[in-house]
């Protein structure tokens, strides 16, 4: 387990997360910034990683732990990675707290707290894909994937979160209904192949993805993430 020393959160994708990318924030921009100041001092990013060796079997993708990571998505995702990395990670309760307390009192705000703390987990989880590169400086790293993405199951947060010993060791839990508490916390799986492994391009789509219907990006029209 390592601590997240995250000093600022990315102010342009928390106007994204509201819908304002490419346009005049006006208040908005002050609003926001004061609420990733509030964010930070709430927060106690947390992440954590293990690496198995895997393989592709018909079912989707094996680890060497013998947990089966179902799915052609994923597979296609790891086609010619030798080996997985899990990854874990944690804006901690007290943000959960700060969100809860927010929506009681001012619903604006708190939809402003929400986008803050969602870039902020996001960064948390792309200086730790940074870390990892940098430990495989002559391997060649897929993006993350997580469960509920694609048709890779989100009823394997447990399991994923059992492997890291995050309840343990972030405090990082799975309800019955496999949602992740705290709520701003993420679990994904990135591969590892030898550099110069031919792969096929990987492209991402919102009709391939399970929340979809939910997605906040969606609603303000436009996405995730720039297809790869």
């Amino acid at each position: 387990m390592a601590v997240m020393d995250l000093e600022g959160i990315p102010i342009d994708e928390v106007l994204r997360y509201l819908g304002a990318a490419g346009k005049d924030p006006g208040p908005l921009l002050p609003l926001a910034e004061a609420c990733c100041r509030e964010l930070l001092a709430a927060a106690r990013p947390r992440w954590t990683w293990r690496v198995f060796a895997c393989e592709e079997t018909p079912e989707g993708v094996r680890l060497d732990c013998g947990l089966l990571l179902p799915g052609e998505d994923l597979r296609r995702h790891l086609s010619g990675c030798r080996e997985a990395v899990l990854l874990a990670a944690t804006l901690s309760q007290g943000v959960d707290a700060l969100l809860r307390r927010t929506q009681l009192c001012d619903l604006s705000r708190s939809l402003v707290l929400e986008s803050c703390a969602t870039a902020a987990i996001e960064e948390v989880c792309d200086r730790g894909e940074a870390i990892l590169r940098e430990k495989y400086p002559d391997r060649s790293l897929t993006s993350r994937y997580s469960p509920g993405y694609g048709d890779l199951p989100v009823t394997l947060q447990g399991e994923l979160l059992a492997l890291l010993d995050a309840p343990r060791q972030l405090g990082l839990c799975a309800t019955g209904s496999s949602i992740l508490t705290p709520r701003k916390s993420v679990t994904a799986v990135i591969g590892v192949r030898e550099a110069g492994v031919e792969t096929p391009p990987q492209k991402r789509s919102c009709e391939s993805c399970s929340l979809r219907e939910s997605c906040a990006y969606r609603k303000a029209g436009s996405t995730c993430q720039v297809e790869k």
